[in-house]
């Protein structure tokens, strides 16, 4: 089922940070229109320090996430929003790596206490990703966006960090 994600309710960023947006290179085609889709829409909301990083798979998005937090001294990182496509094949690869990833990811954002969006779509045929990542509403950049902006603001009403 798409959902169309409604950005009007979208709450104003006072004095945006920097966004990091870690990319798969598999399925480029998928993978930069849902990097492009996101980067639009934090630009639309005061973003422009938006700092894109292409990494070998999706299992490295945590250690690549983990280096960016810890070098981030200032703290000017509000969010970082992962991209990725792993197809299911014959082999158990589909389900290490998107378990592996998940993990590893939510085990960064505990650690930094910083969101960290994960739009690493899993699919059994490709053309599920192809269908996430169109240049439509529905593409799960734009939910990504929306779903960076609103922890963020939460965050800075709801938390000392």
């Amino acid at each position: 089922m798409k959902t169309k994600v409604d950005l009007s309710d979208l709450p104003a960023i006072e004095r945006p940070g920097r966004i990091a947006i870690l990319k798969s290179k598999w399925y480029p085609e998928y993978v930069e229109n849902m990097a492009e889709a996101c980067a639009t829409v934090l630009s639309q909301y005061g973003y422009q320090d938006i700092d894109q990083h292409t990494l070998p798979g999706s299992l490295e998005l945590p250690l690549a996430a983990r280096d960016l937090l810890s070098e981030d001294k200032k703290g000017d990182i509000d969010a970082i929003i992962c991209f990725g496509v792993i197809v299911k094949g014959a082999t158990l690869h589909f389900e290490m790596i998107s378990y592996e990833c998940m993990r590893g990811l939510g085990k960064v954002m505990a650690d930094f206490r910083r969101p960290v969006v994960v739009e690493v779509l899993p699919v059994f045929d490709i053309q599920e990703a192809a269908e996430r990542a169109a240049d439509d509403e529905f593409n799960k950049g734009i939910e990504a966006a929306a779903a960076a902006i609103e922890m963020v603001a939460w965050r800075r009403t709801h938390t000392a960090g």
